[in-house]
């Protein structure tokens, strides 16, 4: 058997598969049920300072080839993060935890990674990319490298822990962004968000979402997330967490081979199930085996030149 265990940042991982960022990380139980199905570790829904309510319903649609949601990162704030979900998971912690923060302002990004860094994550995530809350806050930060660095900066000074920034495709050139947060003190990234996109009911004549427009995943974003996980890393160098489109093992390797060291799963639990993140690790490691690779080590970022 492979060796399947990645550090990143200092954070050991006992494989490279993590939950992403707004699959069902609501509470620490559900968190811990992850992590019991295979999951190398795990990342929490976007943390609030405040509840923010998202949008109303429907948010979600999915086909064989995407899914579509605009939820509008519904969160109950840092309080419920601070009396359930840490305490809770921290107990009897199996896995790392990854805190996922967000914010509509750069002072408030600074704010909520000081307050989460109290309760100990061991890395946090700030979001600064989705793409279906500009009618609530504005165009997202990361879509301007000035503004994404100015983010970085100010997080940056409130703690200590592996700070990674996690960025949208949606932008001309996602390594400048990703440069202009490494020279501000980002340890690594998380790459990518989903696409802008619409579904429209041909019945109704309306889009299906109430939002109208949302966030784009699912297996047809894999190449998007890969190109954007080359680039970045070729970069920059440092860490990343490449998530995208990523539903089995190969999928897994292929983004790591793009400079990935962890991979962000998500979407593939509409198509797999909260089982897949098993039978994930048993591909990788079915797939190394194959191919005579005896650490994942071998294989991250093989394929940038």
């Amino acid at each position: 058997m492979a060796n399947l265990s990645v550090e990143f940042c200092g954070v050991k991982f006992k494989n490279p598969t993590v939950l992403a960022s707004g699959i069902l990380g609501v509470t620490a139980s559900s968190l811990k049920n992850i992590v019991r199905h295979g999951a190398g570790g795990v990342t929490t829904k976007s943390i609030w300072l405040e509840e923010n309510i998202g949008h109303k319903n429907p948010t979600m649609f999915g086909t064989e080839h995407y899914f579509l949601n605009a939820v509008g990162l519904s969160d109950a704030g840092i309080l419920k993060a601070r009396e359930e979900t840490f305490p809770e998971y921290l107990k009897d912690k199996q896995a790392p935890i990854i805190a996922n923060v967000v914010a509509s302002k750069i002072d408030d990004f600074a704010e909520i990674v000081g307050e989460i860094d109290k309760l100990g994550p061991d890395i946090i995530e700030v979001n600064i990319g989705c793409p279906n809350v500009e009618d609530f806050h504005g165009k997202p930060f990361a879509c301007d490298r000035n503004d994404a660095a100015k983010v970085t900066k100010v997080c940056r000074e409130r703690t200590k822990k592996p700070l990674i920034i996690k960025l949208t495709p949606n932008v001309p050139n996602i390594a400048s962004v990703a440069e202009a947060c490494a020279k501000e003190g980002a340890d690594g990234f998380c790459a990518i968000n989903t696409l802008y996109g619409m579904t429209i009911d041909t019945t109704l004549r309306m889009p299906i979402l109430a939002n109208k427009s949302g966030g784009v995943s699912g297996p047809a974003i894999k190449p998007t997330a890969v190109k954007c996980v080359y680039d970045i890393y070729k970069a920059t160098g440092l860490s990343i967490i490449g998530t995208g489109g990523v539903l089995t093992g190969e999928d897994a390797i292929e983004i790591m081979m793009a400079g990935a060291r962890l991979v962000g799963i998500g979407t593939m639990v509409y198509y797999r199930g909260v089982e897949g993140f098993g039978l994930i690790v048993k591909e990788i490691d079915e797939w190394c085996e194959k191919n005579g690779v005896k650490n994942l080590e071998e294989i991250i970022g093989a394929a940038v030149k």
